[in-house]
């Protein structure tokens, strides 16, 4: 039997100031955690240092996480957990497979260009997760690989599934790998640039 409405209202927590400002740090030190993983690395950042660049004391950081590894896995799991969700959302808007395909590479591109830093925390230090988290972060992905495979099966379903996979794979690693190397070019285009270039690469990889 279903609670009155007035009941169920009552169990859900109020949205307060209160709330929003702890929600507002906790992105905050994810966001500098994910800076100071991809340049240290995750054994070479303390508790300390994360708390100092979101502009909190080391001991502060424990409102928010248990522990170091708790920040890592909010790093990897969010941004995991942001790529699915929007890239479900992106398909879901699209009007047909060839525009379900565009979008997903430009929604991707844009992940990439602004999240180098999470990228680059991925590739290094994925292995120190927590078993758990490990684990959740690569169902997050595999889901989202699928997706690609879905909408590609759409446009050609005379490729068999596992090629679809390789070729998302090789767009993935040509898209995420960019961003990142290309701030060390003496003469970097702008994002602009970077993500009409990268738009092209990827759709003439998978469509090829």
């Amino acid at each position: 039997m279903s609670p009155p409405a007035e009941t169920a209202a009552e169990t859900v927590a109020p949205v307060t100031a209160r709330s929003l400002r702890k929600a507002d740090r906790r992105d905050a030190l994810v966001a500098a955690a994910a800076a100071l993983f991809a340049e240290r690395g995750f054994a070479g950042v303390t508790l300390e240092d994360l708390g100092s660049a979101a502009g909190v004391s080391g001991p502060a950081v424990y409102r928010h996480f248990p522990g170091k590894g708790a920040v890592l896995a909010a790093v990897l799991v969010d941004a995991s957990r942001g790529l699915l969700d929007g890239g479900r959302t992106t398909v879901e808007r699209a009007e047909d497979a060839d525009g379900a395909l565009r979008d997903l590479i430009a929604f991707h591109v844009d992940f990439a260009v602004a999240n180098a830093d999470v990228i680059r925390v991925q590739d290094q230090d994925l292995a120190s997760l927590p078993d758990d988290e490990a684990h959740e972060v690569r169902r997050l992905q595999r889901a989202y690989v699928e997706l690609w495979v879905d909408v590609l099966g759409r446009l050609r379903d005379d490729r068999p599934a596992a090629e679809r996979r390789v070729r998302a794979h090789a767009a993935f690693g040509l898209i995420n790998s960019t961003p990142h190397s290309a701030r060390d070019l003496d003469h970097r285009p702008d994002d602009r640039e970077v993500r009409a270039i990268l738009e092209q690469m990827a759709w003439a990889s998978l469509t090829a």
